[in-house]
Order: C-alpha cells, then sequence, then structure tokens
C-alpha cells in the first residue's frame, strides 16, 4: 500500500527528465532558448531546501483551497512531486474529505507522449514509469474503470517548469499534457485547468509555442495569476 507521504518524496532519474520532440522543436524558433532557460529554473527549484519546500507546498495549498474550481471538483487531478517540482499533495487529504475523487497522470502505454487520468486511493498499486516517476501500476491503470477521460474532469492542476504574469508557461518539453488536452481547443466540456510552480519560476515573459494549451489559472506560493 503506498501512502500520499510516501508517493510524495518519490526519487527519480533527472537526465532532462524528457526533451522536446524534435518536430515541434523545428516548428518552434525559442526552442533553443526554452532548453536554457527549463534547465536553469529546474536548478533553482532543486536547490530549494527541505524547510523552503515545506513551507511552498503549505502556501500553495492554502492558495488552491480558496479557488471556487478546486473548491466545487468533484473530479480532479494533481501529481506527485519530482525534481523540486512545488507539491500539490498535502491537498489530497482535504479533497478526499470533501469528496472528491483524485486522479494521476499515467504514461500511456502505445501512444507516445499522452497520459491516461488513473484514480488514485490509499490502496492503489504504484510503480515506477520510464522516468523513474511513482505512478498507478499498468495494470490497474488499464482496467476502465480506473480511469477517465481528461474531459470528464472537472480540474486538473498541473505542473510548470516556467510561467509568466499573462499566463503563458512552459512544461517540461515532452508534450504529454499539451497532447493529451489537445482536444480543448475544439470541444467541450473541458476541465478547468490551473498551472502550479514555485514563484521563483516566474519569468518576464514567456513566448508561447502553436500547440501550447492555454491555463484558466496560474498559482504559486506567493501568488494567484488570472491570465
Amino acid at each position: 500500500m503506498t501512502t500520499d507521504k510516501t508517493a510524495s518524496s518519490t526519487p527519480f532519474h533527472d537526465p532532462e527528465l524528457v526533451s522536446t520532440a524534435p518536430a515541434e522543436a523545428a516548428q518552434d524558433p525559442h526552442a533553443e532558448e526554452k532548453r536554457r532557460l527549463r534547465t536553469q529554473l529546474r536548478r533553482l527549484r532543486r536547490n530549494l531546501t527541505a524547510s523552503q519546500q515545506h513551507e511552498a507546498s503549505r502556501q500553495l495549498c492554502r492558495r488552491l483551497k480558496q479557488l471556487p474550481e478546486v473548491r466545487r471538483a468533484r473530479r480532479i487531478s494533481l501529481y506527485l512531486p519530482v525534481g523540486g517540482e512545488i507539491d500539490p499533495t498535502p491537498l489530497i487529504s482535504w479533497l478526499r474529505q470533501r469528496n472528491a475523487r483524485v486522479y494521476l497522470p499515467v504514461l500511456r502505454p502505445f501512444a507516445e507522449n499522452h497520459l491516461w487520468l488513473v484514480e488514485y486511493r490509499p490502496d492503489t498499486p504504484m510503480r515506477r514509469n520510464r522516468f523513474g516517476i511513482l505512478e498507478p501500476s499498468r495494470h490497474y491503470s488499464a482496467r476502465r474503470s480506473n480511469r477517465l477521460p481528461a474531459w470528464a474532469l472537472d480540474t486538473m492542476i498541473v505542473p510548470l517548469v516556467g510561467f509568466d504574469t499573462e499566463g503563458n508557461r512552459m512544461g517540461m518539453g515532452g508534450g504529454f499534457y499539451d497532447r493529451t488536452l489537445a482536444f480543448t481547443r475544439v470541444r467541450r466540456p473541458r476541465p478547468c485547468l490551473i498551472g502550479v510552480a514555485h514563484s521563483l519560476q516566474q519569468v518576464p515573459h514567456l513566448q508561447p509555442a502553436p500547440w501550447d494549451i492555454s491555463l484558466q489559472a496560474i498559482v504559486s506560493d506567493r501568488d494567484i495569476i488570472r491570465p
């Protein structure tokens, strides 16, 4: 049995966890600049002390609890933090007390850079994926009753590597969320998308790529941004 505390303190392999797909890099003239910035911002968050991480997580969750999109959600996804990512997992017990069902992203087999959204319960069997990140096991995730399509979620809390005040975002560069959420450009229903990060990951400006999915809010340990 994997507890929330155990899942949120996962060791992982960190050789630039994912990289921008070559075809997308060719379409984005800012790809090299973003790669350098991504490396810099990931180094900054990894250098935070355990005490700083704990306080940032506490402040983040306090702000998330204020959002109506989180308070009214009954089906919500978040993530298990790695590599200094800000930690949203203290929110899990609060969500369960409110009878919300919590889902985690899982690397979808046989579909390049796509995600499943799989329900996370206290007794969910966990495994490490190819990046060394804990996620619900392949057998558990393969059962349709344990997962939802992204459009059926109320709210998704997604990790960011960088962001600006206009709501532009930069992820890990693998396009997992962008591909999984591409449907949001053309159809509804769609989940409310909330990006989260440490405040030190804010930059003056990010140039969005054509395939970037927009967010409804960005929350850090210091602020709530509504693009």
